[in-house]
């Protein structure tokens, strides 16, 4: 007779271990993996979530990248970042404050010769109120911070102030960023929410400003 296990099953406690690459959609890269390194809260948009948004933006911008100015406060893989060059931005800012990261997307730039991206290392506060001051207007605005430092309600009203006329601001969060009336924080103020989904625990957001 067969004996029965007396081991315990095993349960994943931390959820499915997430992919150690993601892939661009869409554009001249299409299909060009991008790998993610192993660095603290790095949590790169998955590639379903990227299709959705990308889909919205090129609906409400009629898929005219040729004239986009892009800029990602927190580059992380730079999925986004990439995707938007891969598109035909004429120039992607891409941001990160860990040096790792800037070095490893360094080496995405050159293998993909990629000449409309620019990187730097930056806290995202510090170069958003540098930017403003030198008067600096984007297109489109990538915000994926990390969930639990409390990012959003810091950078939004500094992007308040970087945005070109029609300008789209994707933002990423634990929470979602639709208010009820006067429920809605100080932070939101004057942000329309034209688009939002959630995927998983991940709620994804299109704002644009009206102030």
């Amino acid at each position: 007779m067969q004996k029965k296990s007396t081991k315990t099953p095993k349960v994943p406690v931390h959820g499915p271990k997430q992919s150690n690459q993601v892939r661009i959609i869409g554009g001249a890269w299409k299909r060009t993996p991008l790998p993610v390194l192993e660095a603290l809260g790095l949590r790169p948009t998955p590639d379903r979530v990227r299709e959705t948004v990308f889909n919205w933006i090129n609906h409400l911008r009629d898929a005219n990248w040729s004239q986009a100015k892009v800029l990602d406060l927190f580059a992380g893989s730079g999925a986004l970042g990439f995707e938007a060059a891969s598109r035909g931005a004429a120039s992607v800012l891409m941001a990160d404050t860990n040096t790792a990261v800037i070095r490893q997307l360094d080496t995405i730039k050159t293998k993909l010769n990629a000449a409309n991206v620019t990187l730097q290392r930056a806290d995202a506060l510090v170069l958003a109120q540098s930017l403003a001051s030198r008067g600096q207007q984007f297109d489109v605005i990538f915000l994926d911070p990390p969930y639990q430092q409390d990012f959003l309600s810091r950078t939004l009203p500094l992007c308040a102030k970087l945005l070109a006329p029609g300008a789209l601001v994707y933002a990423e969060s634990g929470l979602p960023l639709t208010f009820e009336g006067e429920d809605a924080p100080d932070w939101m103020a004057g942000w329309d929410v034209v688009r939002a989904d959630k995927a998983g625990m991940v709620y994804y957001h299109l704002l644009q400003y009206n102030g």
